[in-house]
């Protein structure tokens, strides 16, 4: 009995050590109470949730957190299969993981690194920030109160036209994140070893170059839309509302589709509005919730508490849920995008 229980032992710990893609380390375990102790089916991004958990990220930073962490780990375990099927010989898409995995890390202040943004804030508390010193920008901001004091918008168009100018303030601070990976990768990379291995080094360089460059066109154009707008007012005949949905929109105009496959793809951007506009409700549940929840949690009532704890969890595991459809929508339609010719970076 005991050599069976010893030899069950040695199966388990070389299953464990087979590697951080192996089934056993990215299988679900279960703790005593019968809930999924592990979030994730890849090692380090239960550790990302796990120091986020412990960081006390904001209620709807966290869900955006969780989103982020199952598109990473949708798209790992792709690659996983393909470096299978012996695909991804150059290490191409490997290097995009790893980056877009260190994008992560950045966005949500885990990079070991100090950010100027408060990134345990609440976007959905933009409201409440001091007059003049909303987007953190000196030109985002001189032209948000030039537009709140036109006259121009009325209170539905202001919120609106705020939710664009909050999309660009984090376009920013994503190309800026992106920068300092990029900058952090030559430093790097300055220690060739083999001239083999340099050419392979400039080459991936080259491609987050031609990133960073493609980011800061969409900068450019985003701010000469907000200029735009702050100058003329909201058109009359928008197709579309959310601001992730209207860069779509004019990505797909700017490129090589056809009038046919352009009006196959404003029917694809309705539902994914819908889904921006449905993400964005439950967010809004979420961070009232908490709130509520904190509330009681203060007044001690036990009851209470539990209810309110309950429904907590379950609007945020709707706002998990939604952020995942919603920013998987995203990707397949930016990956359409650029199938037709067009570049774009993750919006």
């Amino acid at each position: 009995m005991n050599v069976h229980c010893v030899f069950l032992s040695v199966c388990l710990s070389v299953g464990v050590m087979a590697g951080k893609y192996s089934r056993e380390v990215n299988e679900q375990k279960v703790s005593n109470e019968g809930k999924a102790a592990v979030e994730f089916r890849i090692s380090k991004l239960n550790q990302v949730w796990e120091k986020a958990n412990r960081m006390q990220l904001a209620p709807v930073r966290l869900s955006e957190l969780h989103s982020d962490l199952k598109i990473q780990e949708k798209d790992e375990l792709q690659w996983k299969k393909l470096k299978a099927e012996g695909l991804d010989e150059a290490g191409e898409r490997e290097a995009k993981l790893r980056r877009n995995f260190n994008i992560i890390l950045a966005k949500y202040g885990m990079d070991g690194k100090k950010d100027n943004r408060a990134l345990d804030s609440n976007t959905l508390k933009d409201h409440d920030a001091r007059e003049g010193d909303m987007f953190d920008d000196p030109r985002l901001d001189k032209l948000w109160n030039k537009a709140k004091v036109s006259g121009k918008f009325s209170e539905e168009e202001l919120q609106s036209l705020r939710r664009e100018f909050q999309h660009h303030k984090d376009k920013i601070h994503e190309y800026n994140i992106v920068m300092d990976t990029v900058s952090r990768t030559e430093e790097i990379h300055k220690n060739v070893i083999s001239p083999m291995e340099g050419e392979e080094k400039q080459s991936a360089l080259h491609e987050k170059h031609s990133d960073l460059k493609q980011r800061m066109r969409n900068l450019n154009q985003g701010f000469e839309r907000l200029r735009r707008i702050t100058h003329e007012g909201f058109s009359s005949d928008n197709e579309f509302k959310e601001p992730r949905v209207i860069e779509l929109w004019e990505m797909a105009r700017r490129s090589n589709l056809s009038e046919d496959e352009l009006d196959s793809l404003k029917e694809e951007l309705k539902h994914f509005e819908t889904k921006v506009e449905k993400h964005q409700h439950y967010q809004e549940q979420l961070e009232y919730s908490h709130q509520k929840l904190q509330h009681v949690e203060a007044l001690g009532d036990e009851e209470h508490i539990m209810r309110h704890k309950e429904k907590y969890n379950n609007l945020a595991e709707k706002a998990r849920e939604m952020g995942y459809k919603m920013k998987k929508h995203l990707q397949d339609i930016t990956n359409k995008l650029s199938q037709n010719g067009l570049q774009h970076n993750e919006l």
